[in-house]
């Protein structure tokens, strides 16, 4: 048995729990038990397999980040990784800081987490003073380096180019020329 503890913010508890417990139905179905402390947010993992354990352990943690439940059960593909990025190690903890920095990511009216999404085929969520990346391993290292641009202080339109040349490269990548 391999037995983990996670704790996530409160605000999060219930989509962790899901409509009539069905979120938490489904992490159970996959071979373990979850015990939700609502009133800490602390979550008690149970699981037979460590590998099982370590995937809902991700699938919590991204639920907790503010992904929905959907987008954080992609995480139980085999090639799934689940990153975040934290904005104190840019700017530090003043909050006003942080608040400006995580509105560059999401953009005006979402335009740029829309168009990192879209290029790198990840999913992104802004949330307190952390930005969580779901996606394949390649993806997720070009959304990091985007992120990473961005909270460095690049201009936007960098950050666009950036993530145009790593699409065409990856295409490029793809073709078989045999």
């Amino acid at each position: 048995m391999t037995l983990r503890y996670v704790r996530i913010p409160q605000d999060r508890v219930g989509v962790l729990i899901g409509p009539g417990g069905s979120v938490k139905d489904r992490l159970e179905k996959l071979g373990g038990q979850l015990e939700v402390d609502s009133s800490t947010g602390e979550i008690r993992l149970d699981y037979a397999d460590s590998l099982v354990a370590l995937k809902v352990d991700s699938i919590v943690r991204a639920i907790g980040r503010g992904f929905s439940p959907p987008r954080a059960f992609r995480l139980l593909d085999d090639d799934a990784y689940f990153e975040l990025v934290d904005v104190h190690d840019y700017v530090g903890k003043h909050p006003q800081h942080v608040k400006r920095v995580s509105g560059r990511v999401i953009g005006t009216g979402g335009k740029t987490r829309r168009i990192i999404e879209e290029m790198t085929q990840t999913y992104l969520s802004v949330y307190g003073h952390t930005i969580g990346v779901i996606g394949f391993f390649e993806d997720v290292a070009t959304a990091k380096k985007a992120l990473d641009m961005i909270l460095s202080g690049s201009p936007h339109a960098n950050v666009y180019h950036f993530l145009e040349r790593s699409k065409r490269q990856k295409k490029f990548r793809k073709l078989d020329f045999s």
